[in-house]
């Protein structure tokens, strides 16, 4: 039994802290203090949701960049060779 109980004890502390941090700002008397709180939060939770720069521009840009050399390396044995 005594088991069970802190099990559970433990089981419910373990989750307090996620939710702590969301509520505390609830209990904060000075309505300045509060407000000022919430934007904090809100904040951090879309700096959370935020994706990760992708990194999809840096390679977009070498691939256009590696074609354009490609063309130029094409275009010169063209003149080379014409009818080979």
């Amino acid at each position: 039994m005594k088991f069970l109980a802190s099990l559970m004890l433990a089981l419910l502390t373990g989750a307090a802290p996620a939710s702590a941090e969301v509520e505390q700002c609830r209990f904060i008397p000075a309505k300045a203090e509060r407000e000022a709180c919430y934007t904090r939060q809100e904040a951090a939770l879309a700096a959370k949701r935020k994706p990760e720069p992708s990194r999809d521009t840096t390679t977009l840009d070498q691939l256009q960049q590696m074609r354009r050399d490609d063309d130029a390396v094409y275009q010169s044995l063209r003149s080379i060779c014409r009818g080979c």
